[in-house]
This record gives structure tokens, C-alpha cells and sequence, in this order.
């Protein structure tokens, strides 16, 4: 059998919306003809009011869907008091030829943080937790090897802001039930330091909504996701979401399609991912929030907690390169770059699991929810989303007109464009080491590939605004910051759809070790390790075998530089720390390796998983 390369098994954007080349063809009809996108109502439910929204929106999607290849798309919108568009798109079992109906579940990913977040607002209305309360007041048996973990809170867990290392990947997709994946958790978090101090930072952290689940059991009794459908779904009337506890009835369920149809998705990790919902069932989530915590007359939850979940939880962090992300509790961002852009204040959400893809949207001051979803990962979900919404805002006429796209024209060149060799250097992160050079006075940026050295952008030039930018018209430019003594390479880009500006850090200047590897550690560089303890019936198993390299990168002495993606510092002769905090996105999902001899077999643990010793590779 053959096997992946790992290219950092969590590294990847293997939990992100990122990542998959659909190759098959997808077949489309109507009723089982392949002449038209499929498409079916539930019952009662009407597939648009006629607004002009719902026109450019069913044009939208089967150009999305034909482009990309994906099997199938689900769609609703809130409007003005009314659901003014709900719809589903394509095929729920290609195979089976079973349309997509807007009553068929897909997996929503991360959005299920924002109910994760939701349950702990209920629990604080009854008493029973603080935000601010450290988390070993409610899990006294929690531990972790950085002291730092005493101060983490539960506003901490659901602000990304813990220093957790980010995700335990171990059977987080898989094609059956792992019931046990947050006990595993906490216990693998018990063998890990942190890797930044509690509220220092933000970056995209996994395992402090999983943390949730823990908290939950300890104080009510019951588990996560019966506390969830009695306390959320139920009263919600959300009939058809659920967690993934049991295989779901054929025909009830999108199947994950990358250009193959593969059996139900089953997310091990429930509140930071795990459930399965309709479009439909999310406008009445959204309706919640809109009503300030009630729904139909029902009160799910305190105004004050919605409107804390829906507060900036960023001002408080000691580094943060990209102040327009600014995370609320359980949301991505409280006020979403490409609606602020066009005078709306939304509340978003993305989420994405190893095939489906997510948009979900609370726009508190213009009483709108879209919730859009997809059993793929290249659809564009979040341009498609924002466009969805600009033209509703315009139908409203909220909008006019609609946001007209960024100039992607470089300013004029700097006055004395001489760069400054401090700059220059090997960045890490957690996809790949970037290396920043200078030429001629142009900027190159590279990023190690498993082959060595790959270009990314050659020739940029800083311009008067004091970025460095691409002339290949993309609009994208960069900027070398420091905060806190630590230097960032810092993107800034054109938004999702366009006609905004997003920024990130892309890595974090290393210096090379004054220590060389300590010896034990050099005997085992150019060493290649295959993950031992993931399930057979993991997703990420679906191809074969997965496998890591150990080895170096000649430009930095004195890290090791594990699966050709995440440079670590040895710690001892036995365990390889994390290096970096790099905030938003590109710090995720970090390694600490800890080596061991087990019954006489040589293994890595690195967050809860176990490589063994398969060969040798180069370095």
C-alpha cells in the first residue's frame, strides 16, 4: 500500500476549508436526468420569494458547483422577517442517485463552536460557570506541563486565546464513531507545554471548544451532546440536527464527495466541530441571536450572553498583527471584514471538517442569517456567501450600490527603497518554513516544500506605503512587524469576495540555536516515522498510510524540522518543543515531540499521536 506524505498531518489545512483537488466529474439533473441541477423542497418550504437575490444566487451556486466539482450545496436565507430563499443543490448520494433536499443534513464543521459558546452562556445564566473563571475550578484533574495552564479560562477556551498547541487530530474524521476523542484529548494535553501564555495571543485553537465538552460533563452530569439537544435543538425545533453518535439513515444525510462518494462522515469532535444540520435548522439559531437570546417566545438564553458571544474579545491581547479580526465568543469575527466593508455589522462563522465546507452569518442589525453549506472544499463558500449577502443587502436596499473591488495597482516605490537586512531570514509557521531574501533590493519569498525550496512570490518591491508588493496584479503585498520583540511576515490580501482587505501573519522570524542538536537527537535526523494509533476507519487514512519525516533545515541550526513543515527547539534529549506564535491562523495545530523506547520499539508521540520507526529519508 502506499502511503501519504505527511506533510504535517495536522499542519495541512486538513481542518480547514483549503485543501482538495476535486478530479471526477460531477453528474447534475433533476430528478435523476443529468440535464440541470438537482434540487428538492422539503415540505412546506418554498425554494425562493422571488427576489432578485434568489436569481443571482441559483446562478451562483451552479457555477460554483460546476467549477469545483461539488456534489452538493444547501442554501437558506433570512430576510426582513421572512425566509426569503432556501434551496438545495445537487446530490445527497450520487451513487443512489438520491437529490439533495433542504431537509438532508450536511456537516457543519466549526460552526458548531458558535453552540458550543451558546452552552456556556446558558450555564453561566444558571450560575453554574464564570468566563472568567480559571478552567481547573470546574476540571481540578486537568494538567498540563507549562504552569501557564492554571490562568487558562473559560473565555480563554472559546476565544482561541488558551495557547493550547491547537488540534487533537487523532480520529478527529472518520467513517465511524469515536465517542472517547475529548477524554483523549485532555489526556493527551497532559503531556504537552503551551505554547503561548493564556489571553497573550489568538491563533485558530481546536481543543479549547473540545475543553467544553469536559466542562459541561464535570458540572451538569451530562454529556456535551445531550446537553446541546435538550437545551439548544430541541427548543430551537432544530428536528434535524444532531451529533454524529450513530450512523444516520440513508438518503438523510449528504455523502462527503471529493471526487469520489465516501461513506457518512462521523466528527469525533463535537463542540468544536460535530454537527450535522440543515440551512433550515440554522435560520432558527440565527433567529435566536436576532431576538437577543429568544426565539418564538421561548428564551433560550440571557440578552447579555448573546451579546457578550457577539463582543470583541481581542482588545485585551498583548499581540495581534490583524486588529480587524476581532473574535467573539465562538464567532470568527463580530464585525466580518466584508460586511463592515459595506456598513453592516455581521457575526460569521466558517467551518470546515475533512470534505464539507461552511458559511454561517448573523447580521444583528439588519435581522438577516444565511447559512450555506457543501460537501466539498473548493467552492468558494466564503466569497459565495458575502455575495449572497451583498445582494440581499441591496434587494433591501441597505446596499447601493454593491462594494466595488479593491485596487489591486501597487502604490509608487518607496522614496528610498534600500530594505533592511534585519528582515531577512527563515520564518516559521506551522504549513512550512518561509525564507525571506533580498536581490537586487526585491524581495523573495520561498516556503519549504518536502522537496526543498519553493517560490512564492520573487520581485517584490516596497512601495510608499511601506509593504512590499506583488507586481503580478494579484493585489497581494507584505510587511515585516514587530510586537513584543518577535518579528512577523505579515500578508495582506483582497478579501473573499473582493472588495475588502484581509491580513495575516504568515510566520515569526526565527535566529539560529547557539546550541547544535544534542546528539541523540542528531542520530535520529533523516529518520521516517508512520502514525501507528489512528483508527483504520480515520479519514485521514483513506489513502494509505500516513508518514513523517525528522530532519533539518540547513539555514537554521539548531531545530529539527518535523514532517517537512514545523521547525521545533530540543527541549532534552527526548522531547522537541514548539518554536512559534504566530496569531490567526498560520501558529495552529503545533508539535511537541516526545521520543520514547516502548517494548523495545522506538516511537514519536507528538499531541496524543504515535509514530513508529519505519526507515530512513533524507533530511
Amino acid at each position: 500500500m502506499t502511503s501519504n506524505s505527511l506533510e504535517g498531518l495536522n499542519r495541512r489545512r486538513y481542518l480547514q476549508r483549503a485543501g482538495l483537488t476535486l478530479l471526477a466529474p460531477i453528474a447534475v439533473g433533476c430528478g435523476g436526468s443529468d440535464n440541470a441541477t438537482a434540487m428538492q423542497l422539503s415540505s412546506g418550504a418554498t425554494a425562493g420569494s422571488g427576489a432578485p437575490v434568489v436569481d443571482w444566487g441559483r446562478e451562483a451556486i451552479k457555477a460554483a458547483m460546476a467549477e469545483s466539482k461539488t456534489s452538493a450545496i444547501s442554501v437558506a436565507l433570512w430576510s426582513g422577517g421572512e425566509v426569503v430563499w432556501q434551496e438545495a443543490f445537487g446530490w445527497a448520494d450520487r451513487e443512489a442517485r438520491i437529490a439533495a433536499g433542504t431537509q438532508t443534513r450536511f456537516n457543519i464543521g466549526s460552526v458548531s463552536k458558535v453552540l458550543a459558546a451558546l452552552s456556556v452562556m446558558i450555564l453561566q445564566d444558571r450560575g453554574l460557570l464564570s468566563l472568567d473563571t480559571p478552567v481547573v475550578r470546574y476540571l481540578p484533574e486537568f494538567r498540563m506541563l507549562s504552569d501557564g495552564y492554571r490562568r487558562i479560562t473559560v473565555r480563554h477556551l472559546l476565544s482561541h486565546a488558551s495557547g493550547f498547541p491547537g488540534t487533537h487530530t487523532r480520529n478527529v474524521f472518520a467513517f465511524a464513531p469515536h465517542t472517547d476523542y475529548a477524554a483523549n484529548a485532555e489526556a493527551a494535553l497532559a503531556d504537552t507545554h503551551l505554547k503561548h501564555e493564556p489571553g497573550e495571543l489568538a491563533v485558530y485553537c481546536n481543543d479549547g471548544f473540545t475543553m467544553i465538552e469536559r466542562v459541561v460533563l464535570a458540572l451538569t452530569g451530562t454529556r456535551y451532546t445531550e446537553f446541546v439537544r435538550t437545551n439548544i435543538l430541541e427548543p430551537l425545533g432544530m428536528t434535524q440536527s444532531g451529533f454524529t453518535l450513530a450512523p444516520f439513515a440513508e438518503g438523510s444525510f449528504a455523502h462527503p464527495y471529493d471526487g469520489k462518494q465516501w461513506k457518512q462522515e462521523f466528527v469525533s469532535a463535537y463542540a468544536t466541530g460535530g454537527l450535522a444540520s440543515t440551512p433550515g435548522d440554522m435560520l432558527r439559531l440565527g433567529r435566536m441571536f436576532l431576538g437577543a437570546g429568544v426565539f418564538e417566545g421561548r428564551r433560550i438564553v440571557s440578552a447579555a450572553g448573546v451579546a457578550e458571544m457577539g463582543r470583541n474579545q481581542t482588545t485585551a491581547l498583548l499581540i495581534n498583527p490583524s486588529p480587524e479580526l476581532q473574535i467573539g465568543l465562538g464567532w470568527d469575527n463580530v464585525r466580518q471584514s466584508g460586511m463592515l466593508a459595506a456598513g453592516q455589522t455581521a457575526w460569521q462563522k466558517n467551518g470546515g471538517t475533512a470534505f464539507f465546507s461552511s458559511e454561517f452569518f448573523v447580521l444583528p442589525e439588519t435581522d438577516m442569517v444565511l447559512m450555506l453549506t457543501g460537501n466539498s472544499l473548493g467552492y468558494g463558500v466564503t466569497a459565495l456567501a458575502e455575495n449572497i449577502l451583498l445582494h440581499a443587502l441591496q434587494d433591501r436596499r441597505a446596499v447601493s450600490p454593491l462594494p466595488r473591488p479593491v485596487s489591486h495597482a501597487p502604490p509608487a516605490l518607496a522614496a528610498a527603497p534600500e530594505p533592511d537586512p534585519t528582515v531577512a531570514g527563515i520564518y516559521g509557521n506551522y504549513l512550512g518554513p518561509i525564507q525571506a531574501a533580498f536581490v537586487a533590493g526585491r524581495l523573495n519569498l520561498r516556503r519549504w516544500k518536502a522537496e526543498g525550496w519553493a517560490s512564492m512570490y520573487e520581485g517584490l518591491a516596497l512601495r510608499s506605503d511601506g509593504r512590499w508588493w506583488s507586481e503580478t496584479g494579484d493585489g497581494f503585498s507584505f510587511q515585516f512587524v514587530v510586537l513584543r520583540g518577535m518579528r512577523y511576515l505579515v500578508q495582506r490580501r483582497p478579501g473573499a469576495s473582493g472588495h475588502y482587505w484581509a491580513t495575516a501573519p504568515l510566520g515569526q522570524q526565527l535566529s539560529p540555536l547557539e546550541t547544535p542538536l544534542p546528539p541523540a537527537w542528531q542520530a535520529r535526523v533523516g529518520t521516517t516515522w508512520e502514525l501507528a494509533n489512528e483508527s483504520p476507519d480515520s479519514a485521514a487514512m483513506r489513502n494509505g498510510p500516513l508518514r513523517a519525516a525528522l530532519g533539518v533545515l540547513a539555514e537554521l541550526p539548531g531545530y529539527l524540522m518535523w514532517a517537512h513543515s514545523e521547525l521545533v527547539r530540543p527541549l532534552d534529549h527526548a522531547r522537541a518543543g514548539m518554536t512559534v506564535k504566530v496569531p490567526v491562523n498560520d501558529g495552529r495545530d503545533l508539535t511537541e515531540l516526545v521520543f520514547r523506547t516502548v517494548d523495545g520499539v522506538e516511537q514519536i508521540g507528538s499531541n496524543g499521536l504515535i509514530f513508529r520507526r519505519v526507515g530512513t529519508s533524507a533530511s
